[in-house]
């Protein structure tokens, strides 16, 4: 349930007009209409405020959900994600000239954006061998991760038996 549908709730539940509400709280009616109608977004904080003057609190529960890839990006995921089990300042920097090799091989061949940016983020996290930076890219569920990934210049890294492990898992 959002956050408009608890205050709506909540309101009903409790009897509680939008202009009581404001004289209590001291937030707007207007901001209060139009969060209730979803004309604007409310913070958490805001919302825990509106709640609190109507004797509850807004408690935001956390629970883990799966990502759904598709299996190219589930494939380059989990091959970058066991590569990440390796990744520390010694190996990158035993790593470095393949990944530069890497980088000059996909500068020729990538076009158009987020790739071209991207390539060069990967550039910068290798250079600055920001080994937390390069684990999140490595392993990350969010767009910009998976979009990182997909100009990796980490190709050539894993080792062959463990290549061919992670391909069996997910099928080539």
């Amino acid at each position: 349930m959002g956050g408009r549908e608890v205050l709506r709730e909540v309101m009903t539940e409790s009897k509680v007009s939008q202009s009581e509400l404001s004289r209590m709280s001291g937030v707007r009616q207007p901001s209060i209409s139009q969060f209730l109608s979803g004309r604007i977004e409310m913070s958490d904080e805001m919302l825990d405020r509106l709640l609190s003057c109507l004797g509850y609190r807004l408690e935001v529960v956390r629970r883990p959900v799966r990502v759904e890839l598709d299996r190219s990006h589930l494939r380059s995921w989990r091959l970058h994600r066991q590569l990440a089990t390796h990744l520390d300042t010694g190996v990158l920097d035993d790593w470095v000239p393949t990944i530069r090799r890497n980088v000059e091989r996909l500068r020729h061949r990538v076009q158009g954006e987020p790739h071209v940016s991207n390539l060069g983020r990967w550039e910068v996290l290798v250079e600055q061998r920001d080994v937390p930076g390069l684990r999140r890219v490595m392993t990350g569920l969010d767009t910009d991760s998976v979009q990182m990934r997909e100009v990796s210049p980490l190709g050539g890294l894993l080792p062959q038996s463990e290549r061919a492990k992670v391909l069996a898992v997910v099928g080539r």
